[in-house]
């Protein structure tokens, strides 16, 4: 009898483990995987891609690069050890990957065998894109502009490393950028052989290439001949007020730089060439100094000159693309409601044809990243991922069929969970316009019960939420913690059309609050949603709405009860000086606070705080640029003074995002921790 009863008991724990197991928590996030980057071969027969862990003890996270065939076989680690090993890149005979370990730029076989160092520049070296012949790699390095050769940069390295006096020193703006600061070194593009030896910079000066702001990342490519490198630089003399980035192309050998896109005063990124090398395709957003304007995919014709843009009235931004081997189609991604498809458009449309636009959607219902195209252009390969799922590597027709995942990385981790996927709701905000978002549920939600109400506003304000995993903003981790999720897509998202996105700049606190108040009041109709427990969670540009909100929580139809802000903007006046992008000030807010007060009086959340009643958490950053670490300071101190419940967090060794395993760990439980005592019975 006495063994029956621990028999029973063993039983009992067992089951009581599995249910606590089976609740979704920050730490299971954490502990999956992160796959990204896949890079389909020449052949089309292989596909490299990278595989994040997170180490929590080193708190930090490891890449590791994988291999695996289309059909689906042989997936294999090919790189491994105590550093990351990212980026991997074809050779064009499809023989050798070059890939960035140990902040240098190696080779090796297709196999992972053959490893061998191609640079050792001592400013470190990434993102490798090969020449054409597979002679060349070109890199990005950071180095001081000053400097001629790396012996240089690596004695003055040595002596700012050595000096007592750790002052730093500026003379022109954007000196620093989300978390970094960025007094001396520049950006420039190096070319190296793919054998090795010495690397040549070929972008000198006091520039970065490619420029801060919306650029893509690896923005340089070969001519097609290989006598050529293709690189960005803002010509314009104040970096922090410009978003022009042109397009250069500067003989190899020695010569002058000539400027492609004179004349085109928004952002030029993304350079690539046909593989028959008749043209180049970048993307091009027409408007000076706003980042968020239309991505438009524009072709240039090295012959003629002419430049003309191919994604006439496509209404979405173009993300990322890929040419077919014939080169005659684009295949590329846009973001369209929350989620992210492929769409196609061809190299030589005919203008003559009455018709709206070219551009013709491939695939919908995923959201999809890296996006290549076999060489006979019948399978695209992409990383896809969605609100239940981390990314995995994916295939699918060019007609539109076929999806199938590849990988599995994350399937039995998950399994236990059963999240669920999110749904949609669509309802009428400012104007009158048709608004969009999501609900997530929690995995083991009964419709008979009540649950308190989540509502996450995302950042930008010119971003989205969207059918896609985080490792940052989950909402899965939060609806497990027993709430169900709204996550609105309120005026100023993109996916929706321009206008739409066009619509926040000027009106930070005007429509699109209704969007967002209109679409609570929708949500709290749900039977099983609890109106009398509400909270509100943003960062950044989320953050300033939470601390526009705690000012003006009087909507009779609900009351917020609590509150989280992170990194929200406060304070505009003091916001506009003190972040580093200071075209997206003047654009927002039409202008500087003594070129424009009016707008910065109407829309600057420090102007109510007198009305600021609702308990408040407020987290941070200290090394956050973007929105500097003071304007939740402000907001603290100005709870704490008005005698509102509230209290602060922040983190010395973090920037905008927080990001570090054990720093993100501690961030969601004083988040969750905050919410539980306000939010549930």
């Amino acid at each position: 009898m006495k063994r029956i009863i621990s028999v029973f008991a063993f039983a009992l724990l067992a089951a009581s483990v599995l249910a606590a197991q089976s609740t979704f928590t920050a730490s299971d996030m954490l502990g999956l995987k992160r796959p990204a980057d896949t890079q389909l071969s020449p052949d089309g027969r292989t596909i490299a891609y990278t595989v994040g862990t997170v180490d929590k003890i080193a708190n930090r996270t490891v890449t590791q690069i994988w291999t695996i065939g289309i059909d689906g076989s042989r997936p294999r680690q090919i790189t491994s050890g105590n550093s990351s090993s990212s980026g991997p890149r074809w050779s064009p005979d499809g023989k050798k990957l070059a890939f960035n370990s140990g902040g240098q730029i190696w080779t090796m076989d297709a196999d992972g065998g053959d490893k061998d160092q191609v640079t050792r520049i001592s400013t470190g070296a990434s993102g490798p894109v090969w020449s054409r012949d597979g002679q060349w790699i070109a890199f990005a390095s950071e180095v001081y502009p000053e400097c001629k050769d790396d012996a240089c940069n690596k004695a003055e390295d040595e002596r700012v490393a050595g000096s007592k006096v750790q002052a730093k020193v500026t003379e022109r703006l954007l000196f620093k950028h989300w978390n970094e600061w960025r007094d001396r070194k520049r950006t420039h593009v190096f070319v190296v052989s793919a054998r090795g030896g010495a690397a040549r910079d070929m972008t000198p000066g006091d520039f970065d290439s490619p420029p801060y702001g919306a650029s893509s990342g690896v923005d340089y490519t070969f001519s097609p001949d290989g006598s050529s490198i293709v690189y960005l630089k803002n010509p314009d003399k104040v970096e922090a007020t410009s978003t022009n980035s042109d397009i250069y192309i500067s003989p190899i050998g020695g010569g002058n730089p000539k400027n492609i896109t004179a004349g085109m005063n928004g952002y030029d990124a993304s350079p690539t060439f046909t593989p028959d090398g008749k043209y180049m395709i970048f993307r091009s957003q027409p408007r000076a100094s706003f980042e968020a304007d239309r991505w438009r995919i524009m072709r240039y014709n090295p012959a003629s000159g002419e430049i003309v843009e191919l994604t006439r009235g496509f209404d979405q931004q173009v993300s990322e693309m890929t040419v077919t081997a014939d080169s005659k189609t684009i295949y590329f991604t846009a973001g369209e409601r929350g989620r992210e498809p492929i769409f196609s458009v061809p190299v030589e449309p005919d203008f003559r044809l009455r018709i709206v636009t070219h551009v013709r959607k491939v695939l919908d219902g995923v959201y999809a990243t890296s996006p290549h195209i076999s060489r006979d252009g019948s399978t695209l390969v992409f990383a896809g991922t969605s609100l239940t799922s981390p990314n995995e590597v994916m295939k699918a027709t060019t007609g539109g069929t076929g999806l199938t995942a590849l990988t599995s990385i994350n399937t039995a981790a998950l399994a236990p969970f059963g999240l669920r996927k999110a749904e949609e709701l669509e309802w009428r905000g400012g104007m009158n316009a048709k608004v969009h978002g999501f609900i997530v549920k929690p995995a083991n939600f009964d419709p008979a019960k009540k649950y308190p109400l989540m509502v996450l506003i995302h950042g930008g304000p010119q971003g989205a939420w969207n059918d896609a995993w985080s490792t940052r903003w989950n909402p899965q981790v939060w609806a497990n913690q027993g709430y169900v999720v709204f996550a609105p897509n309120p005026r100023g998202s993109t996916g929706y059309g321009q206008k739409f996105v066009d619509e926040i700049s000027g009106d930070w606190g005007g429509k699109v609050t209704v969007d967002l108040m209109n679409g609570v009041a929708e949500v709290i109709k749900l039977p099983y949603i609890d109106k009398n427990r509400i909270g509100a969670a943003g960062a950044s540009y989320g953050g300033y709405m939470v601390d526009w909100l705690l000012g003006h929580n009087n909507d009779p139809r609900f009351k917020f009860k609590a509150f989280l802000s992170h990194a929200g903007v406060y304070n505009l006046e003091s916001m506009a000086t003190s972040t580093e992008e200071i075209w997206f000030v003047k654009w927002e807010f039409q202008g500087m606070p003594w070129e424009n007060p009016a707008q910065y009086n109407r829309w600057s959340p420090h102007k109510f705080a007198k009305n600021f009643a609702t308990p408040t958490l407020v987290t941070a950053g200290e090394l956050d640029y973007r929105v500097p670490v003071d304007q939740s300071l402000q907001l603290y101190t100005t709870l704490q003074l008005r005698g509102v419940e509230s209290k602060l967090v922040v983190f010395p060794d973090e920037g905008h995002w927080i990001l570090k395993p054990q720093n993100s760990q501690f961030w969601h439980d004083q988040v969750f921790g905050w919410f539980n005592k306000y939010l549930k019975p």
